[in-house]
Order: structure tokens, then sequence, then C-alpha cells
């Protein structure tokens, strides 16, 4: 590092911090530190920088199913925050199991881990107060359910994502919109569907338990729900559906009765994780910044790891309705 240091024309100190991945170096630094090291052939170790400064490099990455594009994209944006910080990341698959949960969690708090990011996670409040008090840092990622105060937390905004769908179909005349909603009690369906409440609220339209229905997010569960509603005497012109899967299983089951979409019936998703650039007639859907949500998730851990001041533990990420091809006027 004293060599690098010389070649380079900086501190030894600014060195470490380009081999360590700290964000507190300008560009202009940092490529030239790279460069001396490049040309002399010098690279960092990772287990001797372990046994010195008393880090892995690793962080660890807890996810309920890799299977789901929804995921993927979440993970790909940490993956990429991570490499540019020279860290690298230990996916942890966990199939929405909470014992197999806890069990890769003790595992990743047994110092092989310089942290985690825990994505959809099945611990109890209790349980992640636990972690805090253990002093291991971690940041939740959509989290399951409400959290307390103090526990670092990222997350998109569900309810003005929400919002946006309902209001777009409002302007299109849609006055019967049902909703099929994903898993009861998860802070995402439930901001969504208080999303969905309150942009009729705002047209002064009176809630119908006949238009809601859903029990969990599989393309499944929007076949059967959109069924049901669209046999009703007086079916909805319009369905948010609270995930892509969701809407794509509500088309499904227009396209059976023989209905056109979107003459017949206009169809929003949520999330644009992929499915909706790839159906036909292509997917109306409010979309998350799933990419950003792994890379911020980076950015506050990195900070608690490195035991910098933050801002906001908590953070809410903007959401954007992407209009596609499945919602249009409502029929006369």
């Amino acid at each position: 590092m004293r060599d690098i240091a010389t070649l380079a024309g900086v501190s030894i100190t600014t060195v470490s911090r380009v081999a360590n991945g700290r964000p507190d170096v300008s560009e202009e630094t940092r490529e030239a530190v790279l460069r001396v090291m490049r040309k002399h052939g010098f690279s960092s170790n990772r287990s001797a920088r372990a046994l010195a400064g008393g880090r892995t490099g690793l962080i660890g990455f807890t996810v309920p199913l890799l299977t789901e594009s929804y995921f993927n994209a979440i993970v790909s944006g940490a993956a990429e925050a991570l490499y540019a910080q020279d860290r690298r990341l230990v996916l942890c698959p966990t199939h929405h199991e909470h014992a197999r949960e806890v069990s890769l969690l003790e595992r990743l708090i047994g110092g092989t881990t310089d942290g985690a990011i825990l994505l959809l996670p099945e611990e109890s409040s209790a349980e992640l107060a636990r972690l805090q008090s253990l002093r291991f840092p971690f940041v939740v990622a959509d989290p399951r359910a409400p959290l307390p105060d103090g526990v670092p937390c990222i997350s998109a905004d569900h309810s003005a994502g929400a919002r946006a769908a309902v209001d777009h179909l409002l302007e299109l005349g849609h006055r019967r919109i049902g909703c099929i909603a994903g898993t009861r009690g998860f802070v995402a369906t439930e901001e969504r569907l208080l999303g969905y409440t309150l942009a009729l609220a705002a047209r002064s339209i009176n809630f119908d338990p006949e238009l809601v229905g859903g029990t969990d997010f599989k393309t499944s569960t929007g076949y059967a729900v959109a069924r049901d509603m669209l046999a009703l005497p007086a079916p909805p012109t319009a369905i948010f559906a609270c995930n892509d899967n969701l809407a794509v299983g509500a088309m499904r089951a227009a396209f059976e009765r023989g209905l056109q979409i979107p003459r017949d019936l206009s169809v929003v998703g949520f999330d644009d994780a992929g499915l909706a650039r790839n159906v036909f007639p292509r997917l109306t859907t409010v979309r998350q910044p799933l990419e950003e949500l792994g890379r911020t998730a980076v950015s506050l851990l990195s900070r608690l790891i490195d035991r910098q001041r933050t801002e906001a533990l908590r953070v809410h990420l903007a959401t954007r309705l992407v209009v596609r091809e499945t919602t249009g006027p409502a029929a006369a």
C-alpha cells in the first residue's frame, strides 16, 4: 500500500479507502489509484483484508426465490452496487421457510459476512430486534410485515403507485373497478389496497366488497378471482391487480369469456418486472424501481457497516405508471 501511495501521489489512507471500496474518495483519485494497481500488478487480498480489518467483503442476501424476475431484478441491482465497492454477494434462498431463514442468518452472523440484506424476511419483530442487539448490520428490503422503529428498511411507495393506477382507470371513465389483492397482511398488499380505496373515495365512489378478492400473488389466483368478478350481474369494466402475475391471470379469464382487452375490459398490474412487456396485449402496469431498490439497500447497508452517519433509516422509492395496451376508455 505504501508503494501504491507513492506511485499514485496519494496518502496510504486514500489507498486503503480505494482498496476497501469506500465511497469517500473522488472518482478521479480512485481511478488514479486503480490505474497504478493495474499497471504494477497489485491486487487486494480478501482474506488478508479480513484478518487486518475484521472484514470479509461478503454481504449475505436472503431471498425467497430465484425463479421470479421480481426477485432477480432486486438481486441484480444489489450485486452491481456491491461489485463497484469490491464486495461480493452471498445468496441465501429461503423458499419462504422461516426455519431455513433463521438458520441461514445464524451462519451469516457467525463472522462469514459483514452484513446482510433481507428481502421479504420471515423474521418477527423480536427476531429482528435480536439481530440489532448483536450489532449485526442489516437492511430489510420490501418488508413483509410492519417493522418496529429503528429497523433500516427500503421499499417502494406502494400506496401512491396503486392510486396512480386507479386514477388512470377513473380518468378513462371506469367506475366499476375490481381489485385483485395479493397475500393479505403483507405491507405491499395492504398499502396497494389503501391506494385503491383512496382513489375511489376521491371520486366519491363507494367501496364494493364484491369487487375485491385474492389470497396470494399467483397467476392462478388472478384467473380465479377475475372469473368470479366477470360473472357478476354487474361485472367490473376494469381490474387493478396488485402484481403482474395476477393481472395476467385476469386477462386469461377475460379471454375465456370472449372479452377483448381493452375494448371490453381494462387491466392494470403492478411491478413491471418483465412479464408485463412479454404478454399480448402488453400490460399497463406500475413500475417499481426494483434494481434501484437493490442498489439503495446496498448503499444504506454500507453506511451501517462503515459506521457512517445515515440521514434516514426508512427509504420509500417512487413508482411510475407505465401505460401500454391493456387500458382504454370504458365501454358506453
